[in-house]
């Protein structure tokens, strides 16, 4: 079976890819790991990707950037994947935080909290570059009192979309993805790094 495997970083990634993944890639087959935080991730890669050993697997790792150099990390989650014999691991960085994908859809925030207040933060200077937000998730849970990370990437699952995400981060993860399933929907696994 051709199918994707997932390493991620912390369980909310794993509950929002789990369901946004089939909603905007209906057929992709995939499974998605989560690990307990950045170091967690980095120390599996190269055992992970060692060890698998069903055919027809892509690997894609998603780790948020929490403000390290996103060229130095992206080539140290490279490294780790070459140690594990799989150089042609996808890798995505989520700027800052996965949080701030959830900024870059306004219109998708407002919806899953019902807080029509929030569809203007687009036009709010500091919200303009949903990448650049720092500490997003912190921003979230001063604008939506009520958020938490695992019941927010639920709601934010069922809502966010390719068409009108203005973070350069979530648009770059799901062409990744979008190139992968193609591949794959081919017969012929084939990652684009």
């Amino acid at each position: 079976m051709n199918r994707v495997v997932f390493l991620l970083e912390e369980y909310s990634m794993k509950i929002l890819l789990d369901g946004l993944l089939p909603r905007l890639f209906p057929g992709l087959s995939f499974l998605c790991l989560s690990h307990e935080g950045k170091h967690d991730l980095e120390k599996s890669i190269p055992r992970k990707l060692q060890a698998w050993r069903e055919p027809g697997v892509c690997f894609a790792i998603i780790r948020d950037n929490d403000n390290d150099d996103c060229k130095r990390l992206k080539t140290t989650l490279h490294e780790q994947c070459d140690k594990g014999g799989r150089p042609d691991t996808l890798i995505r960085i989520a700027c800052q935080e996965l949080e701030a994908w959830y900024f870059g859809d306004a219109d998708a925030l407002a919806d899953a909290f019902g807080k029509e207040s929030i569809r203007n933060i687009r036009y709010k200077a500091k919200y303009r570059d949903p990448d650049s937000v720092q500490r997003p998730s912190a921003k979230l849970e001063k604008l939506i009192p009520e958020f938490q990370k695992v019941s927010g990437a639920r709601l934010m699952a069922q809502r966010l979309t390719r068409e009108h995400n203005r973070s350069v981060s979530f648009r770059v993860s799901m062409d990744g993805i979008e190139s992968i399933a193609q591949s794959l929907s081919t017969g012929h696994p084939q990652v684009s790094t």
